[in-house]
């Protein structure tokens, strides 16, 4: 009779991957999956993970607009121009295409779409029987946010940090998208973000990072696995099992109130000039005022507009628009040239749905009647603001010499 072997101890799972973080929070464990947005490795271990864990819920950081632009392919056929250019929404969905684009070129590098492991985290719950959160913040209001934020300075610098990033074609090796994935990196680039635009750092990090963290720990189960980038990772964990007021970092902040007295209060000054001229001088006074202060404006709107490759007919329309823009607050010069351009351009369904790809080049957003049009809208408005600065400074020089 031989002895039998001893009993040694069961086998242990092996360790989850080094890009999760397991947070125990109300009775939960979320386990919190840190990733790059364009990497393949990032897609591999999001499943393995769900498909280990079996999670009650699968906590994506996605909110409808976003999982609807990546998964609806007809959804940019649905897009109304005119309706994108009456709400003001031009610099938002600029802004927005600039980041998906220059997500979408390091995606192409790595054989990979953007988003793919957010994706996989929404199929692995659907096969898995998870429930599906979809746990960020509505992304125009984030981007809403972050525009009250910033003075007309810090708004300058972001754009000129958009159209940088969109024109530079900065390599980046899979050694330095790993470090990006596991966090490496992600700390000194915060630290520089927020000495850079502190402004910017906490609508679009911080009180995501609380909201993510929030949505999270609510997820229905006692098992949660979390699927975000790899930069909310720290913030979510030290926000764990904190109290989050969503209605508060939903709400849209009004203008400042130096920008509302500032954007009536020069119209005002100008229209006081002007009669003034007219009181002193008669109708010579009044109409070198006006001309003083009109034609850089007309000239500034219908030049720039022209620069965005408006026709003809739109750029004319700026002489008389453009200075009726700016001496009415509730106008603006963009809205306008973008609502005659639109009319005349007529965009298809075909523009549409190549919005994403031609927005990749300079040569495509010209060709794309759809970019084309909000072009214009954006550079009329850039051509409105420097005229009119310009026509303020002429205007004041003609009441000294008067």
């Amino acid at each position: 009779m031989t002895d039998s072997p001893a009993a040694g101890p069961p086998p242990q799972d092996p360790p989850l991957p080094e890009s999760v973080t397991t947070v125990r929070s109300g009775g939960k464990t979320i386990h919190i999956v840190g990733t790059a947005h364009v990497s393949p490795e990032s897609v591999r271990e999001v499943r393995e993970v769900i498909a280990r864990v079996r999670p009650d819920s699968v906590a994506v950081e996605l909110d409808e607009n976003r999982l609807a632009a990546m998964t609806d392919e007809e959804r940019w056929k649905k897009l109304d121009i005119f309706q994108i250019i009456r709400q003001g929404k031009v610099p938002f969905l600029l802004a927005s295409l600039a980041l998906s684009t220059w997500q979408a070129k390091l995606g192409e590098r790595f054989g990979v779409k953007p988003g793919a492991e957010l994706l996989a985290a929404v199929n692995a719950a659907k096969e898995t029987g998870a429930k599906l959160v979809l746990a960020d913040r509505d992304i125009q209001v984030t981007l809403k946010r972050v525009w009250g934020r910033l003075s007309l300075w810090d708004r300058a610098k972001l754009l000129g940090a958009l159209i940088e990033g969109f024109f530079k074609h900065e390599e980046i090796t899979e050694e330095q998208l790993e470090e990006l994935r596991r966090g490496e990196a992600l700390s000194t680039m915060m630290k520089e973000f927020a000495e850079e635009l502190p402004q910017i750092k906490e609508p679009l990090i911080d009180e995501r990072d609380a909201w993510l963290a929030g949505r999270a720990a609510e997820a229905p189960g006692e098992t949660v696995v979390a699927v975000v980038g790899a930069a909310h990772v720290p913030g979510m964990v030290q926000r764990m099992g904190q109290p989050v007021d969503f209605a508060a970092l939903s709400t849209i902040p009004p203008p400042s109130r130096w920008m509302t007295v500032v954007k009536w209060a020069i119209p005002a000054l100008i229209l006081a000039a002007f009669a003034f001229g007219y009181r002193e001088h008669s109708g010579q006074g009044l109409m070198e005022l006006v001309t003083a202060w009109g034609v850089p404006v007309a000239v500034g709107t219908t030049v720039f507009s022209l620069l965005g490759g408006s026709r003809i007919l739109t750029a004319l329309s700026g002489l008389v628009l453009g200075p009726a823009a700016a001496l009415n607050p509730t106008l603006a010069s963009g809205m306008l040239l973008g609502l005659v351009e639109a009319w005349l351009r007529k965009p298809t369904v075909a523009d549409c749905e190549t919005v994403r790809e031609d927005f990749k080049s300079l040569r495509g957003i010209y060709r794309n009647r759809f970019l084309r049009v909000l072009l214009v809208s954006v550079m009329a408005t850039i051509g409105t603001a420097i005229g009119q600065w310009i026509g303020i400074t002429w205007l004041l020089a003609a009441l000294r010499r008067g």
